[in-house]
């Protein structure tokens, strides 16, 4: 390997191993202040209880989704109490935020048979909330993104411990991949989920002109909440009783919740986005630590 490829592959090597560093921090740092009872710690608290300085914890906060620690805190507290909502705003990011462009195929899944004689390439890779599962499927110009989750401990900051039905580590992240396309055949190739990995998590990859394709695989109940989903634009929140008015299924909002719940490509199909008609996060399947940073995250680029 050439000289300066190899110092730039060494760079991105760093770079990708102080995010995860940092994501898990602040995941821990959301996880200790929503543990508390009785009482509202702060900033100060959390740092503590991470054994940094208060400067430290500002620059952990800053470096990993450009938001100071308040900041951050109050983006989460606003998305619960005053969220805006697509298509009309009660509150505006301040500036036009680029958002991921996505082009989707739909694929019933009855027609698709639990991936019957699918090949399935899955990688894993960094991500700001932690290490990734990507899942894609096709090859060539029709090669896309059919699922996205990620890889934790059995008891991860800010989630409880494993049910039984999510284990952990990459085999319990990969199980619950399986689990929804049970007679798929997956196998390893990252270099084939590579290029999905970044153009999702890389904003500067989010081009509207070169749209990110994904594959919808579910009943068509589920697809259509998924596409109303991608309707809801970075830096906004919506409810699940907002989704159910929207596709004209206004008392259908539990049915709602579960087909949100059961969304495979995460972060992608915004499924963070959704939270419960009071505002409250509700849960999330991968943690509501993440679901929180994520949400804080996506502020922070609406300011970048």
């Amino acid at each position: 390997m050439p000289q300066t490829a190899y110092r730039q592959t060494s760079a991105r090597a760093a770079g990708e191993a102080e995010m995860l560093s940092d994501y898990s921090q602040v995941a821990a740092a959301l996880a200790f202040m929503a543990a508390q009872t009785g009482r509202r710690p702060g900033p100060d608290d959390a740092a503590r209880h991470l054994g940094l300085s208060t400067d430290a914890f500002r620059q952990l906060f800053l470096r990993w989704a450009g938001l100071t620690p308040a900041a951050f805190l109050d983006v989460v507290k606003h998305a619960r109490t005053g969220r805006r909502e697509a298509p009309s705003f009660d509150f505006a990011p301040p500036r036009t935020p680029r958002d991921l462009a996505v082009k989707h195929e739909s694929i019933a899944s009855d027609t698709w048979k639990g991936g019957d004689g699918q090949r399935l390439s899955f990688g894993f890779h960094p991500s700001p909330f932690g290490e990734a599962l990507v899942v894609s499927a096709g090859s060539g110009a029709k090669q896309g993104l059919a699922g996205l989750g990620w890889v934790d401990d059995k008891a991860a900051p800010g989630r409880a411990a494993t049910d039984g039905k999510h284990g952990g580590g990459r085999e319990g992240a990969l199980a619950d991949m399986r689990r929804r396309w049970p007679k798929a055949t997956l196998v390893q190739d990252q270099a084939a989920t590579a290029p999905f990995a970044r153009r999702s998590f890389e904003p500067s990859a989010w081009q509207a002109h070169d749209p990110l394709r994904v594959l919808l695989i579910g009943t068509s109940f589920e697809v259509t909440v998924w596409r109303e989903l991608l309707a809801v634009p970075v830096g906004a929140t919506t409810t699940y009783s907002t989704l159910a008015a929207r596709i004209g299924r206004p008392a259908a909002a539990r049915a709602v919740g579960a087909a949100v719940g059961k969304n495979p490509i995460s972060f992608v199909v915004p499924c963070h986005r959704a939270l419960g008609k009071s505002g409250a996060l509700t849960g999330y399947h991968w943690g509501l630590a993440r679901k929180q940073a994520i949400l804080g995250w996506e502020a922070g680029q609406c300011q970048s």
